[in-house]
């Protein structure tokens, strides 16, 4: 819990550094990394020690090539799509979505980008851990790719909406940050 925690906040002031993503008053940490952080102790890790145990109970003792692919879809088809509808929720909650029809949104817009990048990546990651890796150390590694991937994911997302803010507010690149309170006011 506590790992999966302190990756979900350093994913936030990460992502929002590499983004150059400030908040108003200038600085990276903002009110979305103790959000995360508890997303992460209390969401992500309990759910994933859990979908990680009953993959690896369903698929104990069985070694065969058959088998670990087999292994591999249930957790592309099964698992993943579970881990990424209750991260896309957590998101939409954290940034500020207060009606079911704004989570549903967020998550039918953001569903199919993140189960690619899930189809993408997990086959590899998996594959990794059923070769190389011991099944205890399997979530703690799951925890580190899904830093890595959703730091990339993050600051991609935050350097989309800042662009698009930079756009409506002034023009292409005039400003690091895209934060409406960053920018001066007009007189006009």
């Amino acid at each position: 819990m506590l790992t999966s925690g302190s990756l979900a906040a350093a994913q936030e002031l990460l992502a929002s550094w590499i983004a150059h993503d400030r908040s108003k008053h200038g600085h990276y940490f903002n009110s979305r990394v103790p959000k995360m952080a508890v997303y992460g102790a209390f969401i992500s890790a309990p759910l994933g020690h859990v979908l990680i145990s009953i993959l690896q109970k369903l698929f104990a003792g069985r070694k065969s090539l058959k088998a670990k692919i087999l292994q591999i879809l249930v957790s592309n088809f099964i698992i993943a799509p579970i881990q990424n509808v209750v991260y896309l929720t957590s998101m939409a909650l954290i940034a500020g979505a207060r009606t079911f029809h704004q989570i549903r949104a967020t998550i039918k817009a953001g569903f199919m980008p993140v189960m690619k990048v899930s189809w993408i990546t997990s086959p590899i990651a998996l594959g990794f851990a059923q070769m190389f890796l011991p099944e205890q150390t399997w979530v703690p590694f799951f925890n580190v790719v899904a830093f890595v991937i959703g730091t990339y994911i993050n600051a991609h997302t935050k350097k989309k909406r800042l662009a698009a803010l930079r756009k409506k507010h002034y023009g292409e690149g005039r400003s690091n940050s895209g934060r409406p309170e960053d920018y001066p006011k007009r007189d006009y």
